[in-house]
């Protein structure tokens, strides 16, 4: 294995169209400008410091603290030397109250605490994910304090930097700068992308920047209604999916990068800067049931503008304006994390087609409307054109939730979710007075019941099958119970969780997904387990009485996140390494699930939505 930095090193930092990830060595190495699916400015995480990253430390110290500032992401690090200590704090300006700052910018500041320290700055910017070199101009702000300003240009795009002179190095390409701090002294640059047609941008009055950022956060953190246990990671996660919602769209990406492997040198690496129904679904549903109401609304309106005037052609995702196409292809001239190629950009999957969706959107819409939010008639519309979508593909197979790139099947969990679907509008109907073809809909919800009993369970196993007269098992099995098709405690669920246990949970005690390697999903490779699954499984012990069992199991796998509380997609139990895109809100929802179904077993965080 190559030296690619750690994931769990990593911190994140956004201002909720963005985001950045910053190494514990001080380099950013991650920031796509100026959205979350944009083309990056540093893409070292990808390759090498050639493709551009923006680096502040103190040479020959150590990095004693790192932390973020009560319930925000702003990033403080401490480095201490043997003649002295400084504080970098990084963060990404966001005032949603009144859009002071309705900008791109990411702010860096250096204050030396005690004695006297030398800092270092090296910046490489890199458009393009590191393939083009900008054009770079320079002009003095203010010469008696040494401050100046870098425009960078290439093609659309133009960042400049403001603050402390750095000079460019001819050979490397790179900005340098060397100071020598000593105690109260400061430096801060502000990064800023804008269009480069335009003209340069006054810059902001930054002066209260940070303490404005920070109480964005906490005030955002304090809406939270959750009252359990594991109340610091369930904040962190939820600060988490909200860090990935885009403010001004609604849209939430699965995570904020693309192409970090599922298997270190494999293949198996997938652009997630995109809005899944099925990943954001989810999301909506713990957001709900943690208070935040308002945010989720903001997704439903997303929803709505995304899908209008396409129901009939309904896609897995979106881009974060609601876009249709993401066609994928490879960056070529980039080595990959741990030299795992190709490096994708787009995403193929979104021509799938993906049973589950609707379901997920239904349970989704149906939890928006038990906690009060009302349907108007063109959201209502919308659920209904929805169902008739999910009636037109009754018969149609189908790539399965982790989006196969084999052969379609019936997959039983897909199967439960068409399910749930029609389920949520039955109920919609009966509980909240909505109109529709109610009765069409019991029918077809009946049917898929006897269809999954009699095709998706193998009665030799005794345990429900990934797909329909398969021998394999899935953990997307463990969603049946959490949607209502089966209660908790029921034996098909429990012979359906043994099987599992038996077959998918590796030696360290961590869940995979479902038989990777055996060509069943028509990609080269193997992949680590999938911590959401394992997430999944604390939450079904939980509910089914194994709770000493389930908190056991929660302390072992939230004990693999970053010091910062972050979860990637996957983690090595091999390496002992976090892998798959970071941070990712798939693990982090889980989390939050699992969490709350340890602290209420019985009180399953859906139950309102499944009576």
């Amino acid at each position: 294995m190559t030296t690619s930095t750690p994931l769990e090193q990593y911190a994140l930092l956004s201002d909720t169209h963005t985001a950045a990830l910053v190494a514990e060595d001080g380099s950013i190495d991650w920031l796509c400008l100026p959205r979350f699916d944009s083309q990056a400015v540093f893409t070292k995480l990808l390759g090498t410091e050639e493709h551009g990253h923006w680096r502040i430390d103190a040479p020959g110290a150590r990095v004693t603290v790192r932390r973020y500032l009560g319930d925000s992401f702003v990033l403080e690090t401490t480095w201490e030397s043997d003649t002295g200590t400084a504080t970098v704090t990084d963060f990404m300006p966001m005032d949603p109250e009144n859009e002071l700052f309705d900008c791109t910018d990411l702010v860096r500041r250096v204050v030396c605490t005690s004695g006297e320290i030398d800092i270092r700055a090296v910046l490489r910017l890199r458009f393009d994910y590191g393939q083009a070199t900008p054009f770079h101009r320079y002009r003095v702000l203010d010469a008696e304090r040494n401050i100046g300003e870098i425009r960078c240009v290439a093609g659309p795009d133009s960042v400049h930097l403001r603050g402390p002179y750095l000079t460019l190095n001819e050979d490397t390409g790179a900005h340098l700068g060397e100071f020598r701090l000593t105690e109260g002294e400061s430096l801060e640059w502000v990064l800023t992308w804008f269009p480069s047609h335009h003209d340069t941008p006054e810059a902001p009055d930054y002066s209260e920047a940070l303490a404005i950022t920070q109480q964005a956060w906490e005030r955002w953190a304090a809406g939270s209604s959750y009252t359990g246990e594991y109340p610091e990671m369930v904040t962190r996660s939820l600060l988490v999916l909200r860090a990935l919602t885009d403010s001004r769209t609604g849209g939430i990406v699965a995570a904020p990068t693309t192409s970090l492997p599922e298997e270190f040198g494999g293949e198996r690496n997938w652009d997630y800067r995109y809005v899944w129904l099925r990943d954001s679904a989810l999301t909506i549903e713990v957001l709900v049931e943690s208070g935040f109401t308002a945010r989720a609304d903001n997704w439903r309106q997303w929803l709505l503008r995304a899908i209008a005037g396409d129901s009939r052609e309904l896609r897995i995702m979106y881009g974060l304006r609601g876009e249709r196409h993401l066609p994928e292809f490879e960056l070529t001239h980039l080595p990959g994390y741990e030299n795992s190629r190709p490096v994708r950009i787009g995403n193929g999957a979104a021509e799938q087609y993906q049973a589950d969706v609707v379901g997920e959107v239904m349970i989704a819409l149906e939890t928006l409307r038990n906690a009060g939010v009302e349907e108007d008639e063109f959201s209502w519309d919308l659920q209904k054109s929805i169902l008739d979508f999910q009636e037109h593909m009754f018969d149609i197979k189908d790539h399965g939730i982790w989006e196969m790139r084999s052969e379609p099947a019936y997959f039983t969990h897909g199967r439960a979710m068409m399910w749930a679907a029609f389920d949520r509008g039955v109920k919609a109907v009966e509980k909240h007075g909505l109109v529709g073809p109610v009765d069409r809909w019991r029918e077809l919800r009946e049917r898929l019941r006897t269809e999954i009993m009699e095709q998706g369970w193998n009665e030799e196993l005794q345990s429900f099958t990934q797909t329909y007269g398969g021998t394999d098992v899935d953990a997307s099995l463990l969603q049946l119970a959490q949607i209502g098709f089966l209660p908790y405690n029921d034996p098909h669920i429990l012979g359906t969780v043994a099987r599992i246990e038996e077959t998918l949970l590796d030696d360290a005690g961590f869940l995979h997904r479902y038989p990777a390697g055996t060509g069943v999903d028509g990609i080269a490779g193997r992949e680590y387990p999938f911590l959401l699954c394992s997430f999944w499984l604390i939450e079904q012990y939980a509910h089914s009485g194994r709770l000493d069992e389930a908190r056991t199991k929660m302390d072992r796998v939230c004990g693999v996140a970053s010091d910062l509380g972050l979860l990637a997609e996957e983690y090595s139990t091999e390496f002992g390494r976090l892998a798959g895109n970071y941070p990712q809100a798939f693990s982090h929802l889980g989390l939050i699930r699992a969490a709350a179904a340890i602290s209420h077993p019985g009180t399953p965080i859906d139950s309102e939505a499944t009576r």
